[in-house]
């Protein structure tokens, strides 16, 4: 459930984005394991992503592979409509 500073990010154009990070183990290069990144960012420039990876690369020992990314709008123009409808209270 979305809070209401995440709401107010998406009506901002803040899309859920998901990125795929491959890395390499530190201790086994050879060897590539997954990290799945989630977060509210803005597409195409992704400024909260780019600033993670930034993190990683500065930090963190696994060299980084390869790292795919999807985002999604959570709301639409289509998504918020006035509906008719007949209410009979009891």
């Amino acid at each position: 459930m979305a809070t209401g500073d995440d709401f107010s990010l998406m009506l901002r154009d803040y899309r859920m984005t998901l990125a795929e990070i491959l890395y390499h183990l530190p201790d086994h290069p050879k060897l590539l394991q997954t990290y799945i990144w989630q977060e509210l960012d803005i597409a195409p420039r992704y400024p909260q992503l780019h600033k993670f990876l930034g993190f990683w690369e500065s930090s963190l020992d696994g060299k980084l592979h390869s790292v795919r990314v999807d985002s999604m709008t959570l709301i639409t123009p289509q998504s918020c409509q006035f509906q008719r409808g007949d209410w009979r209270i009891h």
